[in-house]
This record gives structure tokens, sequence and C-alpha cells, in this order.
């Protein structure tokens, strides 16, 4: 099992929840509002002199569905030019 951990523009919401709905993932646990400053996307703070807030969704799935999941995200940031889209996938040890 993987964990895919998607970290996006709120801007960016319905464009990556599609895009996976589109390719069968359809469970997943998300924190709609996150601030923070990333390497190249600059600070994210919902604020006046920082604007912007991020989004970050959590998607466990099977190992073959986390690589198709990843290529979609990759396809996506490549789509958007690199826009305010991460994903991490991470190593599922045991659920409940």
């Amino acid at each position: 099992m993987k964990l895919l951990m998607a970290v996006y523009n709120i801007a960016m919401d319905k464009d990556v929840m599609d895009a996976l709905e589109a390719i069968g993932v359809h469970c997943f646990t998300k924190w709609p509002r996150v601030l923070g400053r990333g390497r190249k996307t600059g600070p994210r703070m919902d604020t006046h002199i920082w604007p912007g807030a991020n989004t970050v969704t959590m998607f466990v799935m099977e190992d073959d569905m986390a690589k198709k999941a990843m290529k979609t995200i990759k396809d996506l940031r490549e789509k958007m030019g690199h826009e305010g889209v991460k994903a991490f996938l991470l190593n599922v040890e045991d659920k409940l």
C-alpha cells in the first residue's frame, strides 16, 4: 500500500481531484486550506502581503494505482507548467 500526499494551490483543487477521479481514485482525506512556502512558489500565507493558500489531499491506494496516480500528477504538473503541484509517495506499513 502507498500513501500519495498531494500539496497544491487551492485554485487547482478541481483539476487535481478530477484527474485522480478519472483514473479511479475515489477515496481521500483533505485539508482544504493550509499555509506554507515552497522553494519555487513562494509563500502562500493567506494574507494581504502573501495571498493565497494551498490544499493537502492524501490518498491511500495499492502500489500499482499509486504509480498511475503519480504519473497523473506529473502530467498535470507539465500541463500547468509545474505551477503549484507537488506529490509525495510514502509506504503504508499498516492500516486498520
